[in-house]
């Protein structure tokens, strides 16, 4: 059992453990694209208050607030989701409007992705690839930064301290006035994570953890309808790796990650404009011992150029042209068995191009259509056409009606193509159909929501042994998955009390058309639920998980699988002299 301490400073009125909302007059967006997805799509904000309750890092976030199944090696470790039946690699991962998927393993390892520093971390639920491009099949995480307008000073702290050795530090501060807003903030995590589990006599011996973020945002009001903004995330972890021995081999990774964004924006009643240059690196290490040299590792670097140009014809309809431009450079290597040579990808380099237009109809206030289409041009590999069509009806006051269909793809990444060896360079994109429906009812306070869902997966990526001792992929599984998502949420307020509460429930049925049998590490069955009780300067919450059995080979060996099992989480917080918070 972890327990926890918690404070929370403020300098403001607005503080984090009341997480009252005040009304925001002019607010800077970095990913101008979300408010439109959220007219036609599902998105399920978590706000960086309800972060708060699972401050260990962006995997426990997810696994108990979201419908994500999260595969975690250990905490802190490497981490990866499958989202409505489908693979780490067929989530995107979007930093401010940009897909920040390693251009090596296509995938976000969730831990090496911090978790504090946003304004806003959304889940969208299906597929996106014509906004939000490659691996953005099963659905997409974003993680988006604000700036406001002529708020003046405000700053805030964070600390936490918990047993086996945890402690978290996060602190923010911004100034606002009519022309400039400007944040900050930074982090650090650490934890000897030296657990024990006595049933099974074992000590998490070498498990140690810790990294550090700092982020930083800007943005001025060059006249009365442009801004020029920027912001950027710099990110460095360590994380050792557990022996289940005491004399083993204690072995570590390290990995640094810069992202930076810089935004033109031109903003009017009948047109928009937002031009962005961005550049993202990603480097890796990894010691074979702990103290010697690095053993492999590799080093990612992207340059992003994206325009979205947004005109509205008349007022019900808007067409919206988005193009972008990206260079990928790579460099991956580790030394050959013998230790004489090195192997990996060398050095390689990837022009990506695309160009996506939309059409948005709103002929009444509770009816609307959107229709996408994107061609991307990625340098050696052929693409096929994608396509969108989404629609939003209303026809009562206590019923929503969603449908979203969509063509989605995944391009191979670098090790997939290049590693040597065992790349192969003659792989095809995958592709995805996929349809969904939202069904949302609302009876006074209780709110109810249905989402079916069905995605077809053809040329799916694996790695398979070969005869010559090493793994190579090929496009080889397609993919069915359908099932349902649900949620059902409460809110009321009677007098000084409040409660809130959520749960949801996701049915994943994820089959293999080659062998008829279940994906790897997609449970069929997912339950998770949220309480939050506050009476005046008291809060109160609780929290739980349920997995369901979770196959961990392709022939669904038992037992080989992951037994069904829940977790619960619960805290209490209390505010005192109006800007501390304190929190077990």
């Amino acid at each position: 059992m972890k327990k926890t301490l918690v404070l929370l400073l403020s300098s403001s009125a607005y503080f984090l453990c009341l997480g009252q909302e005040k009304a925001i007059d002019t607010v800077y967006i970095f990913d101008n694209q979300m408010n439109k997805v959220k007219l036609f799509h599902k998105v399920t904000p978590i706000t960086p208050q309800d972060a708060e309750k699972n401050s260990t890092n962006l995997s426990e976030l997810l696994r108990f607030q979201s419908s994500i199944y999260i595969k975690e090696n250990g905490r802190g470790a490497v981490s990866s989701p499958s989202f409505r039946g489908t693979s780490a690699p067929q989530t995107a991962f979007v930093w401010n409007g940009i897909n920040i998927n390693s251009i090596f393993l296509g995938q976000g390892d969730i831990n090496n992705i911090p978790l504090f520093g946003y304004d806003e971390i959304g889940v969208k639920a299906g597929g996106g690839s014509v906004i939000y491009g490659s691996g953005a099949i099963g659905g997409s995480i974003h993680l988006n930064n604000n700036l406001d307008f002529n708020k003046g000073f405000k700053a805030s702290l964070y600390s936490e301290g918990g047993s086996f050795g945890t402690f978290n530090n996060f602190g923010t501060a911004s100034y606002s006035n009519e022309k400039l807003s400007f944040k900050v903030s930074g982090n650090h995590s650490i934890s000897q994570n030296d657990y024990k589990v006595e049933e099974k006599n074992y000590i998490n011996r070498n498990g140690k953890y810790f990294n550090s973020t700092f982020n930083v945002g800007i943005s001025y009001k060059i006249a009365r309808h442009q801004t020029i903004s920027w912001q950027s995330q710099f990110f460095d972890s360590t994380q050792n790796y557990p022996i289940f021995v005491e004399n083993g081999n204690r072995t570590k990774y390290e990995t640094q990650s810069t992202r930076s964004l810089l935004s033109w924006d031109i903003t009017k009643s009948k047109f928009s404009n937002s031009l962005k240059a961005a550049y993202t690196e990603e480097n890796f290490q990894y010691f074979g011992n702990y103290n010697a040299p690095k053993t492999s590792g590799s080093t990612g670097k992207n340059y992003i150029f994206k325009n979205d140009f947004n005109y509205f014809i008349v007022p019900e309809l808007n067409v919206n042209i988005i193009t972008e431009f990206q260079v990928n450079k790579g460099e991956g290597y580790q030394p050959d068995l013998q230790g004489v040579k090195t192997e990996g990808i060398g050095n390689v380099s990837r022009n990506v191009g695309s160009l996506a237009g939309l059409i948005r109809y709103f002929p009444t206030k509770d009816l609307r259509f959107e229709a996408g289409v994107k061609k991307d041009f990625v340098e050696n590999i052929s693409s096929p056409l994608l396509y969108s069509f989404s629609g939003k009806w209303s026809p009562v006051q206590w019923y929503n009606l969603g449908v979203n269909v969509s063509r989605n793809f995944r391009f191979p990444t670098f090790n997939d193509l290049y590693w040597n060896p065992g790349g192969n360079p003659n792989l095809k994109p995958e592709r995805s159909y996929q349809m969904d429906m939202d069904h949302e009812f609302k009876w006074g306070n209780i709110k109810l929501a249905l989402s079916p869902y069905y995605l077809y997966i053809s040329d799916n990526i694996v790695w398979l042994p070969t005869a010559h001792g090493y793994w190579s992929p090929v496009n080889i599984n397609k993919v069915k998955s359908y099932g349902l998502e649900s949620q059902i949420t409460f809110d009321k307020q009677l007098k000084e009390h409040h409660f809130r509460f959520n749960i949801g429930y996701t049915l994943a049925k994820s089959i293999n058309q080659e062998t008829k049998k279940q994906m790897m590490y997609v449970p069929l069955h997912k339950v998770f639920g949220n309480f939050d009780y506050q009476y005046s300067f008291l809060k109160l919450y609780v929290q739980g998980v349920f997995n369901g059995l979770t196959y961990t080979t392709t022939d669904e060996k038992r037992e080989d699988a992951i037994d069904s099992y829940f977790v619960m989480n619960t805290g209490v917080s209390a505010t005192i002299l109006k800007k501390i918070c304190l929190r077990f």
